[in-house]
């Protein structure tokens, strides 16, 4: 084995070349790799029996067809094996409570694709409020970001001869009104932030060219994003403006007959209206509300200059604020308690604000709010699920009784399978809480633990028909990681791991794996780890810092050099998380982690699995490109540095069930195969 010059403190890096996303030479490298690794798994039985199984949860006919409201009809966007591409389409609730409810299909993906030669992946649609009689829809190449947006006659169903188009961008477009819209693109030099997102936004009036539309807004070169859009509810109609200075920094604007007028909160508090209503979510102590707290006011008193804010929810050390949706009338929250959730009601009212628990719902899994309609009434629509407990979904109105609309079966038998919660103590002295899903009284066998740690994003229970099926139905034991970085006891837990700070996710990660060991529930040889885009980098750095305690890692569409990462694609939003590599002092400790800049040769690396996409448009496939010839050039064995890179895909890493079930499968069998599953 011979080392490798640290392109940290070289004048070029050797691997730049594989930078170059659709670059024939790197493209005969990702072939290449590909090749190795398709030859070494796919050609098993056991890959073969285990791809058609995922294959199967994903394209089951009595999945859940999750939904959500848009006036008299709920929309739901479905993929299964006669249509990989996917159908957007509509129903009524008196149908969605049948067993096999009459669908109306507005956009079928695959015909459209095949008619336009196109390779289309579904990115959503926007109705138009409050006619619901068009949508501005986003279509992707590949399932990238950057989307093609074309204007739906929901009526007719037929795209919009003339209507409002924008070519593939980062866009953001919104609906002003049936002739209007609000939009934000590549207008051409100038117009995008160092970010690759909107940095102009324009009102553009149907019939007219894009580049005459009018600029209401600019923000600066290095902001990461601004949009413009326009709230619809009847009485209280209004447009505003939103900047994203940073990730967690920006402004909001009213557009008024004078101008623009900003509703003065911290910038790294986050801002929304809802009636007359303000509502600001904390992420720093302001005046004397604490950091994750969620205040209210009256919109009108708070631009008159009373600040007076009156607190609807403060975090204590157990229990953070998760999220919050408005029905018409009532506000509901859902908080976290030691990563449980907990639901409760809001009601404004003449005497103050009403706080009380959402009642009527099961005492037992994970409630989640799936939908509200805040324009016509007081309905819900909530998830029950756990580990091991399949999803339903409720239906109700706030203060009533709960219905279930639909019951998902059971995907793998659980039986004998027990969740338990457990607290690892990490260098520091904080305790770091971790879900672990196993047969109960097994011997330790196969691990898998994952993890985030990142973004203020929270890791809570979930059923996953794919983990239980791919994994605990074999006898794997699953663990799930609450480290700092993800947002399970609110914003403080998150800012604890941010720049200079970063290394305590790490340090958190790492306790968990030293926790399972201690314990008994897992053993160094039997402990893989896996995770994607910033759980990718995580598991980069747990390659690189800790190889002693896994036995496997799976990294997928990951950031792994953190020297560059602010130059390609999305990366320069991301810098409030990671710092800027440019200033010598922040780059003294992103360099200590960076996975990229620390391979050594020569080290007890365990066996890794590098999986990304090609049209991933936000995290950059060079990383993990780089990251496997890094590897190897530093003499690590091939059957010990593992690369897929799927043409499709996007951040997501699959554009159709077929790949996701794929790449999963080759994920398991890679797993399986060395923690002597």
């Amino acid at each position: 084995m011979t080392d490798v010059p640290d392109p940290a403190t070289t004048p070029d890096d050797p691997y730049l070349w594989l930078e170059d996303v659709t670059g024939g030479r790197a493209l005969d490298w990702v072939r290449a790799r590909n090749d190795e690794t398709t030859a070494a798994y796919t050609g098993r039985a056991r890959f073969a029996t285990l791809q058609q199984e995922l294959r199967e949860v994903l394209d089951a006919d009595d999945r859940i067809p999750y939904v959500v409201r848009r006036g008299e009809f709920l929309y739901n966007f479905w993929r299964d094996a006669q249509h990989p591409r996917g159908l957007w389409r509509r129903t009524t609730l008196d149908e969605y409570r049948t067993t096999d409810p009459d669908w109306d299909v507005l956009i079928d993906v695959d015909a459209l694709a095949e008619a336009e030669n196109e390779n289309w992946v579904w990115q959503g649609a926007t109705v138009l409020r409050p006619s619901l009689d068009r949508c501005l829809v986003e279509l992707s190449r590949g399932g990238a970001d950057a989307a093609v947006v074309r204007e739906f006659d929901l009526e007719r169903r037929e795209f919009v001869t003339g209507g409002f188009h924008l070519p593939e961008a980062k866009s953001s477009v919104s609906w002003i009104d049936a002739d209007t819209v609000y939009v934000g693109t590549d207008f051409g030099e100038g117009s995008l932030t160092t970010s690759g997102y909107p940095r102009v936004v324009k009102r553009w009036r149907r019939g007219t060219p894009l580049e005459d539309a009018e600029t209401v807004f600019e923000g600066k070169p290095d902001d990461v994003a601004v949009r413009g859009f326009h709230d619809p509810t009847e009485g209280w109609e209004r447009d505003l403006v939103r900047r994203s200075i940073e990730f967690y920094r920006s402004e909001l604007y009213l557009r008024t007959g004078d101008g623009l007028v900003r509703v003065d909160v911290p910038d790294d508090a986050v801002a929304s209206l809802h009636r007359e209503w303000l509502l600001v979510r904390t992420r720093s102590p302001w005046g004397e509300h604490p950091a994750g707290a969620l205040l209210a006011a009256r919109l009108d008193d708070f631009l008159a200059g009373d600040t007076t804010m009156t607190a609807l929810f403060t975090p204590d050390a157990h229990t953070s604020l998760d999220y919050y949706a408005w029905t018409r009338s009532h506000l509901v929250v859902g908080t976290l308690s030691d990563v449980t959730t907990r639901l409760r009601v809001l009601t404004p009212a003449e005497d103050g604000w009403h706080d009380e628990p959402l009642a009527g719902l099961p005492d037992v899994g994970s409630v989640d709010l799936v939908d509200t309609e805040p324009d016509a009434d007081d309905e819900i629509l909530l998830e029950v699920t756990g580990f091991t407990q399949p999803s339903s979904l409720l239906h109700g109105v706030v203060g009533g009784e709960y219905e279930t609309l639909k019951q998902a079966p059971a995907r793998f038998d659980a039986t004998g399978l027990t969740t338990e919660q457990f607290f690892a103590t990490s260098d520091d002295g904080t305790r770091i809480p971790y879900f672990v899903v196993r047969h109960e009284g097994a011997e330790p066998g196969p691990t898998l633990l994952g993890g985030y740690g990142g973004f203020e994003v929270s890791q809570t229970p979930y059923y996953s028909g794919v983990v239980g099926r791919g994994w605990l139905a074999r006898g794997g034991t699953y663990v799930l990681a609450n480290i700092r970085g993800g947002g399970e006891y609110g914003p403080d837990w998150h800012n604890q791991a941010i720049k200079q700070h970063r290394h305590r996710v790490y340090e958190d990660f790492a306790a968990v794996a030293r926790d399972l060991t201690e314990r008994g529930i897992a053993t160094r040889q039997r402990l893989g780890i896996q995770g994607g885009s910033n759980g990718g980098l995580l598991m980069g750095v747990m390659l690189t810092r800790c190889p002693e305690l896994f036995g496997a890692i799976v990294c997928q569409v990951p950031l792994l050099d953190m020297r560059r990462y602010h130059l390609l694609l999305a990366g320069a939003s991301w810098m409030a998380e990671y710092g800027d590599p440019d200033d010598p002092e922040q780059w003294d400790y992103i360099g200590a982690y960076s996975p990229y800049q620390n391979v050594r040769s020569g080290q007890s690396y365990p066996p890794l699995l590098m999986l990304t996409s090609t049209r991933d448009d936000r995290v950059h496939p060079g990383h993990a490109r780089k990251m496997v010839a890094r590897l190897l050039e530093s003499g690590y064995a091939p059957e010990n540095v593992r690369y897929y890179e799927n043409i499709e895909g996007g951040h997501g890493g699959a554009a159709d069930n077929a790949q996701l079930a794929f790449k999963t499968a080759l994920a398991y069998e890679f797993l399986w195969e060395r923690l002597g599953g």
